[in-house]
């Protein structure tokens, strides 16, 4: 299993707006913070706005903030938005693949299982938890 790259920029960005929480920040200061290109990041960020995970402020002064307090958005929920759009395997494919053991593989089951228990560990913890306290991060993330 690997977390996909918009995942990773997902989490990234809600981290470096949990990090500079109260300001508006600037998709070029996320970008340059999180080693992403612009136009890659404008995609995630479009996503995480429309989930209001983020706010967007249009304009000349705009820019993006947390759309939501950090204690209120756990890294289950942000995984979900960006990783459930892709069957973990072929036979969880909505249409069940072209598997030919999907009539009689009991694996899809265990896979589901196991998935269900990685979702409900990643509910537990919250931006918060992620950011509060994290001095490390916030040196690299804090805006000047």
């Amino acid at each position: 299993m690997r977390l996909t790259m918009r995942t990773s920029l997902a989490m990234r960005t809600l981290m470096f707006c949990a990090v500079n929480r109260g300001r508006i920040v600037r998709r070029q200061e996320v970008a340059e913070a999180c080693g992403a290109s612009e136009n890659h990041l404008a995609q995630v960020i479009h996503l995480l706005a429309q989930k209001k995970f983020l706010h967007t402020i249009r304009g000349r002064s705009g820019g993006l903030m947390l759309g939501r307090p950090p204690t209120q958005i756990t890294v289950g929920q942000v995984f979900r938005e960006f990783e459930r759009v892709l069957p973990f395997s072929e036979c969880m494919q909505p249409d069940g693949g072209d598997c030919p053991l999907r009539a009689s593989c009991k694996l899809n089951c265990v896979l589901v299982e196991a998935l269900d228990a990685f979702y409900a560990r990643l509910d537990r913890v919250t931006l918060d938890e992620l950011v509060e306290g994290n001095t490390g991060l916030e040196t690299l993330l804090r805006v000047a």
